[in-house]
């Protein structure tokens, strides 16, 4: 293309030529608009009237000559114009700050921009300091575990320790056993040799061969055991010089050298050398296994662990496995709990029966494994104890921290179940067995049940001891009726006033038109309180030929009946068979508690029929397990329990406490009346004087109890001085004494022989005369 400068010239006609190019008409360029652009402050950058007017450059003033080779003329001027258009700058507006991007780089290399900043340098301390904490709190939190590095150092140290003393031992112990055998053998054939008589010239020739044979191998045997020893405490000396000496002296000079700082980081290196040692776990480098493992080995439970001992226990096939609805996990008595569903159409009572077998498998005993269906039939579960159970202090029992009486209306405390949780039962219409071998701990368990119920004021106790040994006895000042002799006839008797009791007590509910006594019924009416029937070791009183079967129907009536009345029986024997207690009987008593047994069968006796064979057997409790057993109260399957434990110091404390809440409450029983107050209330001239008499021998009572015999003359001056009139005549005339009771007798301190009167007579008169009771 060939430039064409525009001239001015003069128009002048032009020659008929080609056709000219159309006139151009040059307009004035519009200038575009700027996008408007909202500001954070809400300002526009759209223009006003401030904003300053664009600059636009002039226009040419000559059109430029257009020749006939010059077609582009339009485009070039066009493009002058466009090149010479400018838009000036928005003005920054005044009092905003610039941005800064902290992640840009200035013109020096792997610099960022915050580092030009306070604020940068305060966010990059912010995110360093959350991160140190983050990891400090990480740190702790590993210390708990395996990796911890106070359990590192321990396992450092243990294997540093084994690694000192090495294998020689095992050489050492072998040469000692040869040298003990040789020794011996020498000293045998030394003395064969010398006990052997000149006169059998060969064999005592070749009996002395033979001693110097064995003593030259006993004297080899012993250097060899001597041999072995040096060399084993040189090897464990050069080793513990290698494992001990470096500690040592980081520890001394770092003393030596620095005092305390020194010192400190002695220590501390050697925890950290200590540490690296030990860094690895026993579990992952001391597993030389063979291919079978369990938790009595001291491996964690784990899935596979599960399906492999359930299959050997035969309760899942070998083709099936077990879906873990809880994974396994330790609790904080360290036991391994899980909650495990079984493959369709396995039911929990298959499981629950291969207790045994489970416990082998997983390498424990059986006591120390529970199984529990858990809300539908085939999901259980699994609750292995690390320890045997129940073989720990018992701790105190809950009734010791009540500050008010008891509520035997409501749950009672029984003990704790092997994952430690207390169990509570209700006995509102309900009575009760409990069973178990001699020794199992049925008093103690027994105990629970009497105490709370003692603590309740409102609650009438009866009780009677077929043992006679006293168990029992601390509770009689709180009974209405009590039999501690172990007598038959007198218990029957008993029985016949609670069966007249409880038809008087369901008079009254006719009358006042109720079905059943109730708390609230039982506090408007007193006579319709609770009442506790508690009978120690049954067999003895059912077992009696001439009132045991009449013992045993009005029992079996008291407990069909009495419920609904408020009478509630508890009953306890060594081996509650049909041979003891009549199954009419034993079946009504919906508690069962049995203790340890020495059989299957007899836990039967106690739980009932096919308990043992579905998994439940107090055979299973070890001797250990004192107070430990299987109650089934609530729900449908027993649990193991093990009751609170009362010392006898616990159980008067907690007597004590009920004979003075019954004493507020007014039910204390009335006991029975010494015969002085019944003297007393005769108000006879001569039962006042028999009183008196019965009053001088308690005043001269002993530590073992009142005086069994006084002289007369003793007798007549304490009477005189006490306002009685009498004479030695008037007072053996009141109390009449045989020829023999009339004998002298030494008394005193120069043994004087004084005639006197005993104190069997003195009450035998008493009793006879008036009709009392001593």
């Amino acid at each position: 293309m060939t430039e064409n400068h525009a001239e001015p010239h003069t128009p002048t006609t032009p020659a008929p030529v080609e056709p000219t190019i159309a006139t151009v008409t040059f307009l004035r360029p519009a200038i575009p608009a700027p996008a408007p652009v909202v500001e954070e402050d809400g300002w526009s950058d759209m223009p006003d009237d401030t904003d300053p007017t664009p600059v636009v450059p002039p226009m040419p003033t000559v059109a430029p000559a257009i020749g006939p080779d010059d077609r582009t003329i339009i485009l070039d001027t066009a493009r002058v114009i466009l090149a010479k258009t400018t838009t000036p700058a928005s003005p920054p507006v005044a009092g905003k700050a610039e941005k800064v991007d902290l992640d840009d780089f200035d013109d020096r290399p792997l610099i960022p921009a915050w580092m030009h900043s306070a604020e940068g340098w305060a966010a990059w301390a912010g995110v360093f300091a959350r991160a140190r904490r983050r990891d400090f709190r990480r740190w702790v939190r590993r210390q708990a575990t395996q990796k911890g590095h106070v359990r590192q150092f321990g396992r450092g140290v243990r294997r540093s320790h084994e690694w000192v003393v090495g294998f020689e031992g095992v050489r050492v112990q072998s040469a000692a056993h040869t040298a003990h055998v040789a020794t011996r053998e020498a000293r045998l054939a030394a003395r064969h040799a010398r006990f052997t008589p000149r006169i059998m010239g060969s064999k005592r020739e070749l009996a002395m061969k033979a001693a110097e044979r064995a003593t030259k191998a006993a004297e080899e045997a012993v250097l060899l055991h001597k041999k072995a020893k040096k060399d084993r405490n040189r090897a464990r000396n050069l080793r513990a010089g290698v494992a001990y000496g470096p500690p040592m002296a980081a520890i001394g000079t770092g003393y030596a050298m620095g005092g305390g700082i020194g010192l400190a980081a002695g220590l501390l290196s050697t925890f950290a050398g200590g540490a690296f040692v030990g860094r690895t776990p026993y579990d992952e480098d001391a597993d030389w296994t063979s291919e079978w493992r369990s938790l009595g080995d001291g491996d964690r439970m784990t899935a596979p662990m599960l399906d492999q001992s359930f299959r050997a226990a035969k309760v899942i096939g070998s083709e099936e496995s077990l879906r873990v609805v809880q994974m396994p996990m330790l609790d904080t008595r360290g036991a391994w709990t899980a909650v495990l569903d079984l493959p369709p159409g396995i039911p929990a009572k298959r499981a629950i029966r291969a207790t045994d077998e489970l416990a082998a498998a997983f390498g424990v005993e059986e006591a120390q494994v529970s199984i529990a269906k858990r809300g539908r039939s085939g999901r259980i579960e699994l609750y292995v104890s690390r320890d045997l159970p129940f073989t720990d202090k018992a701790k105190p029992g809950p009734l010791l921290a009540l500050e008010a009486a008891a509520n035997f209306w409501g749950p009672i405390s029984i003990g704790p179940d092997v994952r430690g949780l207390p169990i509570s039962i209700s006995v509102v219409e309900r009575s009760g067995l409990i069973g178990g071998e001699p020794g199992a701990g049925k008093s103690a368990s027994g105990n629970t049940v009497l105490l709370a119920a003692a603590l309740d004021p409102r609650v009438i106790l009866v009780l009677a001891d077929g043992k006679g040994g006293g168990d029992l006895e601390p509770f009689e000042h709180l009974c209405e009726a009590y039999e501690g002799d172990a007598d038959p006839e007198a218990f029957y008797e008993m029985l016949k006033e609670r069966v007249e009791d409880m038809k008087q007590r369901y008079a009254l509910l006719k009358k006042l038109g109720k079905r059943k006594v109730t708390e609230e019924l039982a506090a408007k009416y007193p006579e319709l309180r609770q009442l506790l029937l508690w009978v120690d070791e049954l067999m003895f009183y059912t077992t009696d030929e001439e009132y045991g079967k009449k013992i045993t129907k009005l029992l079996r009536n008291l407990v069909s009946r009495g419920r609904a009345a408020g009478i509630i029986t508890f009953c306890a024997t060594q081996k509650p068979g049909s041979d003891v207690v009549d199954t009419s009987l034993r079946d009504l008593l919906s508690i069962r508690w049995a203790l340890r047994c020495t059989t299957p069968e007899a836990s039967d006796t106690i739980l009932g029929k096919g308990a043992a064979a579905s998994g439940y057997s107090a055979k299973t409790i070890q001797s250990e397990m004192r107070g430990a057993g299987l109650l089934w109260a609530e729900g449908t399957n027993p649990t193991m329990v093990r009751a609170d434990y009362y010392t006898d110091e616990q159980v008067e404390q907690l007597l004590a406490r009920a004979t003075e809440w019954r004493r507020v409450a007014g039910t204390l029983p009335n006991g029975p009346v010494p015969l002085v107050d019944q003297l007393r209330a005769q108000g006879d001239d001569d039962a006042l004087l028999l009183a008196a008499v019965l009053d001088t021998f308690a005043a001269h009572a002993t530590e073992d109890g009142p005086a069994q015999w006084l002289p007369g003359q003793l007798l007549l001056d304490d009477l005189k001085a006490a306002g009685h009139t009498v004479t030695a005549e008037k007072l053996g005339a009141l109390i009449v004494r045989t020829d023999e009771e009339k004998t002298k007798r030494p008394w005193g301190e120069k043994g004087s022989r004084l005639a006197g009167y005993p104190l069997a007579r003195v009450e035998a008169t008493a009793t006879g005369r008036f009709g009392l009771t001593a």
